[in-house]
């Protein structure tokens, strides 16, 4: 069971993700849970009187003793994973071994333990996303004022900020943090139900006793700080599996456009944005003068990936035909813990290339220069009208002196528009020259840009602070 690059690996158990990450899905950690669950039962049974005392405290003693090397020698034996470690763990329990996982169904172990992993899951992601976020508010706050050419249909159209900019990709994670805070608050197991959710054997247990089988069921959900959804069959509701990954395909959706702008911006026919790269760091192996945005690939091609995911989740929930069936076992071993890693590597590096991102006023304000002009003539157009002027008539002037700009700038010359309405008398009829001339300065046409940006970034810290991130420096 040590295993090394001379067979496959999972690039998610060296590349991508977290080591934390990992030893939540690893199997020592898998196998912990397990056995805190068979001791919370036996400590339950204990209280009224089912096993003994002597009982629980062997199990408790030996509870850390993982042994991955037996359970897999017992398990090619008898081809079952749980009853390979039940069997594991009462060999080391000559006291105790006889009465662990009595009264329950594999499920009501492996259940519980799985939403226990999904809420651990959930809670460092929470807290690696609200760093996103405290990172993400303090560069919002830097260029919040920073007029920048804004883009429809991938062509100029008018002014935002960059910070504006920024604050759509915040508030995109910030939606994202939330519906993962609701779903991980949503995170129940499955309880002690048994084979079909009747939780039949657990009452044969206490029958002619004091306590219910749900005061049982109570008892030991306490001591496993969890809560149990009310229905259930052999398994808990596979739609909470559906659900925890739908929010975590979230935020790999939001990253995934971040990343994607962010090419588009590193692209030298914009090139005002680019991904932090290191001084010793190789574009290319054909060509050395290159500079690609690794990082923003990585991503979107990561999450490209974590979006497949939701919809094994949708069939397992979907095809849980009757009271259980067991066409869900195998690949919900790989795709849970996939999703959280892929995920856990995704805010991660959108962390770093957050924290790294390189904006370059110079090239900002050449574009605006080169473009800006176009969309200030919607002001001119306005201020001409308020002065007296046809909205049409000067509309179709725009419109011709536009086209004879856009002519020179394919040519490769520099932007002649203002020029060429600031002399067409049928604009200057209605404004002065130098009035024009000011009008189609657009760098300050960016309407409550700066304010919403602000706002944004607000709210962005909020969550951070929520779980005690620290701002971020600007």
């Amino acid at each position: 069971m040590n295993y090394s690059h001379d067979t496959y690996l999972s690039p998610l158990t060296w590349r991508y993700g977290s080591d934390d990450m990992r030893r939540i899905w690893s199997e020592h950690h898998k196998r912990q849970l397990l056995r805190r669950f068979w001791v919370s039962l036996a400590t339950a049974q204990h209280e009224i009187g089912l096993v003994s005392a002597e009982q629980v405290a062997d199990l408790v003693a030996h509870q850390d003793d993982i042994d991955l090397a037996r359970a897999a020698a017992i398990e090619a034996e008898i081809r079952h994973d749980l009853m390979a470690e039940i069997r594991t763990f009462a060999e080391q329990c000559p006291v105790g071994g006889g009465i662990i996982h009595l009264g329950a169904t594999s499920m009501d172990a492996l259940d519980n333990v799985d939403a226990l992993r999904l809420r651990q899951s959930a809670d460092l992601l929470l807290s690696r996303l609200a760093v996103l976020l405290a990172e993400l508010a303090g560069r919002i706050e830097q260029y919040a004022t920073l007029s920048t050419m804004a883009f429809t249909h991938l062509q100029p159209a008018e002014p935002t900020t960059v910070g504006y900019r920024l604050a759509q990709y915040g508030y995109d994670l910030l939606v994202d943090w939330q519906e993962l805070a609701r779903v991980r608050d949503g995170i129940r197991g499955k309880g002690l139900r048994g084979a079909v959710g009747t939780s039949a054997s657990y009452a044969q247990l206490t029958g002619g006793m004091t306590t219910s089988a749900a005061e049982l069921e109570a008892r030991v959900l306490d001591l496993l700080d969890l809560e149990a959804h009310p229905a259930g069959t052999q398994v808990y509701p596979r739609k909470q599996d559906w659900l925890v990954v739908n929010a975590l395909a979230g935020i790999g959706q939001s990253l995934y456009r971040f990343a994607f702008d962010l090419r588009l911006l590193q692209a030298p026919t914009i090139g005002e944005w680019s991904e932090p790269f290191g001084a010793k760091q190789v574009g290319s192996s054909a060509m050395p003068f290159k500079r690609n945005p690794i990082d923003a690939e990585n991503i979107d091609s990561l999450a490209r990936q974590l979006a497949a995911l939701p919809r094994v989740a949708w069939d397992n929930a979907a095809h849980s035909l009757l009271e259980r069936t067991l066409d869900d076992s195998a690949n919900r071993r790989m795709f849970l813990p996939e999703a959280f890693l892929l995920t856990d590597e995704l805010v991660s590096r959108a962390t770093r290339v957050i924290r790294g991102l390189v904006v370059r006023d110079e090239v900002v304000a050449r574009n605006m220069a080169t473009y800006g002009v176009f969309a200030a003539t919607e002001r001119l157009l306005m201020e001409a009208v308020k002065a007296g002027g046809d909205r049409q008539e000067l509309h179709e002037v725009i419109r011709e002196q536009s086209l004879l700009a856009w002519d020179a700038l394919r040519r490769g010359a520099a932007n002649p528009l203002a020029e060429l309405l600031c002399r067409d008398p049928r604009i200057t009829r209605w404004l002065p020259v130098e009035r024009a001339a000011e009008l189609l300065d657009a760098s300050d046409y960016v309407g409550d840009a700066p304010a919403r940006a602000a706002t944004i970034a607000g709210l962005l810290r909020d969550a951070a602070a929520s779980f005690g991130q620290p701002d971020a420096e600007n």
